[in-house]
């Protein structure tokens, strides 16, 4: 179902999103106007690898799975886009296709600007060029530290900053505990962390034995952040 106005909640995670909460408020609203809001169902294909790049997307609720396909086949999960963020511009910029498949990831409101009017937005702003080479020298770093953890620190250590960031993603206090609102089976966590299931099974037994988490069936509550911290510093 489409629909040409955000809800209240929607538009407060895209004005708070970190990103685009920084550009000016004439960038802001000329965005906005030339977005298309789209709601979408659960495992919804946004676009896949090798296609052309035809909108850059804005994430207003939900999250959108960005994923791949291995030499065996199966679909791997490489990470989850939160509301707030901004992705699709790379191949707008450089004209070539989609790098990875993306599909909704529950219910999902997105914020759709044309290529067109892309192309028009940096144009008119000066400041959109700055601020998306911002943006992506941020995935860059990001990614850096990714292969730097794969490589450098034990899974117990990966597990917990990665429970953490879902945390301050879509983290909903309740009390004491933080429970994680993106619905996540354990096989789609061992993706994001490159390991198996059944290790990553084993380690969050040993947090939830720790008091650090509490495993429910697809949900991750955060029972001391201190000791997940503790470990992913380790």
């Amino acid at each position: 179902m489409n629909s040409t106005v955000l809800t209240l909640s929607e538009r407060n995670s895209i004005d708070a999103g970190s990103w685009f909460s920084k550009l000016s408020e004439p960038l802001r609203g000329d965005i906005l106007s030339r977005a298309t809001v789209r709601r979408l169902g659960d495992d919804a294909m946004l676009s896949c690898r090798g296609e052309p790049a035809e909108e850059w997307v804005g994430v207003a609720k939900g999250a959108v799975r960005i994923s791949s396909v291995s030499l065996a086949g199966k679909q791997v999960s490489l990470t989850y886009v939160e509301p707030g963020t901004w992705f699709g511009d790379i191949s707008l910029f450089d004209g070539m296709p989609r790098t990875h498949d993306a599909t909704t990831h529950g219910e999902t409101t997105l914020l759709m600007v044309r290529k067109p009017d892309f192309r028009e937005l940096l144009q008119r702003h000066t400041e959109l060029y700055e601020a998306l080479l911002r943006l992506n020298c941020r995935r860059l770093r990001l990614m850096f530290d990714a292969i730097e953890d794969l490589n450098t620190l034990p899974l117990a250590s990966r597990l917990a900053k990665q429970i953490l960031l879902l945390a301050r993603s879509y983290g909903v206090k309740q009390g004491n505990e933080i429970r994680i609102g993106l619905q996540l089976a354990q096989e789609d966590l061992a993706q994001l962390l490159g390991a198996s299931r059944q290790r990553v099974n084993q380690e969050l037994k040993t947090l939830e034995r720790d008091g650090a988490v509490r495993v429910e069936p697809t949900r991750l509550v955060v029972l001391s952040k201190e000791k997940l911290l503790a470990l992913a510093n380790r």
